[in-house]
Parts: structure tokens; sequence; C-alpha cells
């Protein structure tokens, strides 16, 4: 198995410090996703700003831990499901809603479930939605933007889940209460 460095500030590329240091500042500590990353510092910055850029999107908190978590669970990602239960209860998201998505039992709104089946979908069909499958969404009172942004969330999700596959990222200390592996 080949092992992926777990860069520190002292240890990365020096394009990847200031990035290391914005981790530091945002979450208290560099999470080893970031020190992965930060090996390539192009990766890690780019993770930031999707990361950014989508959590400034339209959707709220409950919305945003639907497109991560759907993603995360769907790609098997031993690092993100945990960590972004963590995130989800910082965000002051119903625990029932992360519970629901780790588990992959219905959502206790219909909303928010026809937001992950799009979303599931979306990933399942590389992208080719049937126009049955995007009035569905748009009848459970999203728009055109809302599609654009779960891609920009799948985006996102990409380069983090990907990563924690190749590299085996171990689970932090904070989210490891939160540790998770997909139901047989």
């Amino acid at each position: 198995m080949t092992e992926f460095t777990l860069h520190t500030a002292d240890t990365a590329p020096e394009a990847s410090q200031p990035l290391l240091e914005k981790s530091q500042q945002a979450f208290g500590m560099v999470p080893g996703l970031h020190a992965v990353m930060a090996e390539a510092p192009e990766l890690l910055d780019a993770y930031q700003r999707v990361h950014a850029l989508f959590q400034n999107t339209s959707f709220n908190a409950e919305e945003l831990t639907v497109v991560w978590q759907t993603i995360n669970v769907e790609n098997n990602c031993h690092y993100c499901v945990p960590a972004h239960s963590f995130i989800a209860r910082s965000m002051k998201v119903d625990d029932a809603i992360n519970e629901a998505l780790r588990n992959e039992t219905p959502l206790p709104d219909a909303r928010l479930e026809a937001l992950r089946t799009f979303t599931l979908k979306l990933i399942r069909q590389h992208g080719v939605m049937s126009d049955e499958d995007m009035q569905a969404f748009f009848d459970a009172g999203f728009s055109q933007r809302n599609v654009l942004e779960v891609i920009l969330g799948y985006s996102q999700k990409i380069m983090s889940n990907y990563t924690n596959h190749v590299a085996h990222t171990p689970v932090d200390a904070p989210f490891e209460a939160f540790a998770w592996s997909r139901r047989d």
C-alpha cells in the first residue's frame, strides 16, 4: 500500500503552507484530508475554494448536509462521512437527518428526500438526467440554480472522497466519535 504524507506547515511544499494555515484557522487543526492534499498545492487550493463556494450557495445547512453526505455515503468515504457528521452537528443539523443519510434510510422531510434522490441520480447517471428526474426535483421546490449547485457540491466531494480513498486518510480524533462504515 502506498503511504501518503500527512503534511504539516513545516513539511508541506511552500505553496501549501499558507493553505494549511488557513485550514488551521478555520478548523482549529489541520484536518488529515488537508494534510494529504498539501502534497499538491493546487488540489488543496481548489478544494478550499470549492468548499467555500459550495457553502455560499442558496442551500441551507440541512440541504448542504444532504448533498455532502449523500455523495460521501454513495462513494463509501470512510473519512468524509464522519467528518461531515461532525460538521452537521456543528451546523446544528438535526441528528435524525444525518443518521438517515448515514444509514441510507428515508429522510424525515420529503423535500430533503427529493434532494437526496436527485443527487444520487446525478451521480449514478453521470449527469444524464431524464425530463422526469428534473421535473421531480423542480416539483419538490428546487430550481435550475439548485441543479447547478448540486454539481458544484459533487465537484468538491470528488476531490475529497477520491483523495481519501487513494491515501487511506486516517480519521481525525474529533471525527472518531462519528466513525462509519456502510451497512451490508
